[in-house]
């Protein structure tokens, strides 16, 4: 998954087939990089979900 930051900056979460991002590194991507809660992030999910 790729975020692109009002600044132009990216964030990338990995995604590798048959492996699972551990729930600590996830949370901190959310947190540190993106500056979002858990559930801002939840909702941003949803949004793309449904436009798919």
């Amino acid at each position: 998954m790729f975020f692109r930051h009002p600044n132009g900056n990216t964030t990338v979460i990995p995604n590798h087939s048959g492996e699972k991002i551990d729930l600590g590194l996830l949370l901190k991507i959310i947190k540190k990089d993106l500056g979002i809660t858990r559930d801002e992030f939840l909702e941003k999910i949803k949004n793309i979900l449904i436009l798919l």
